[in-house]
């Protein structure tokens, strides 16, 4: 069994992200779970990203078996609210966590540093990132991390948590292999996608040939970031074998090994 270790469920089926999740999306997402399960990925967690999609993430978790769900305000999203919306959103949060168990939360996430989409308030981003590992940290919960173009940056809040045990993972890494070493030292895992299949990330591909297998979990981020054989199209759970086929190929590995080892991994990491 494959595990998705980081998926959208809900936009994967919604026109409007901002429309409330109904029985027809729940229905399309059905759709979804069983078209992953047919390719061999027998669970996904399920990443929110805001307010309304952490709770819809709980939902869908709780209504599904082979889903689980995180809960994050992505760190674009901290300029669009206000200092007393992103108090509200984690209050909402603590909410649904004393019930972590009922409610399928196995991580607080994507959360993180984004200094890509312009404008953006660096420090606003930065006192929501720690206040969002705090929370991890009081309901032990590993970490979804978002890193666009605030590598450094990341590092610098990472490391005054460090020894507090904070654990998680570094999703879709595009990372240099100086980070990767850092954040593997400090017991965290690395999130491969599709971008590894991509011509131009040759660099990439040269890393996770070094990276270890016991250290890796596999991603989609669908509906975004889809292999290069799917490129435009709407990207799945069910290409998960595809992006562990291309780690096999790189570490000269038999694919089942692959798909064994990074499973234990999200076990181990998430606790599914």
């Amino acid at each position: 069994m494959f595990v998705d270790t980081h998926c959208h469920l809900s936009m994967m089926v919604k026109t409007d992200e901002t429309m409330p999740l109904n029985a027809e999306h729940l229905r399309a997402i059905d759709v979804v779970i069983e078209q992953a399960a047919e390719a061999g990925v027998g669970a996904l967690i399920n990443v929110g990203a805001d307010i309304q999609g952490s709770h819809e993430a709980v939902c869908v978790a709780k209504k599904f078996a082979p889903v689980y769900a995180t809960l994050g305000i992505h760190p674009t999203d901290c300029g669009r609210l206000s200092p007393r919306e992103l108090k509200d959103g984690l209050d909402q949060f603590k909410k649904l966590l004393a019930d972590k168990q009922a409610n399928k939360v196995v991580a607080i996430g994507e959360i993180g540093l984004d200094f890509y989409h312009k404008p953006y308030d660096a420090q606003r981003q930065q006192d929501f990132f720690k206040a969002q590992i705090e929370l991890a940290l009081t309901y032990d919960l590993p970490v979804v991390l978002h890193i666009r173009e605030a590598g450094d940056e990341v590092l610098k809040v990472l490391e005054e948590y460090v020894q507090n045990k904070l654990r998680g993972v570094a999703h879709c890494f595009l990372q240099s292999a100086d980070f990767a070493q850092t954040i593997l030292e400090w017991g965290f895992y690395v999130g491969l996608d599709a971008p590894i299949t991509y011509p131009k990330n040759d660099v990439l591909r040269a890393l996770f040939k070094t990276l270890p297998l016991e250290r890796i979990v596999l991603e989609t981020d669908a509906p975004f970031l889809p292999p290069q054989a799917f490129r435009g199209q709407k990207n799945s759970p069910v290409y998960i074998p595809l992006i562990a086929q291309a780690l096999a190929d790189l570490q000269e590995k038999n694919v089942a090994a692959v798909e064994q080892t990074t499973t234990a991994n999200a076990k181990k990491l998430f606790g599914i």
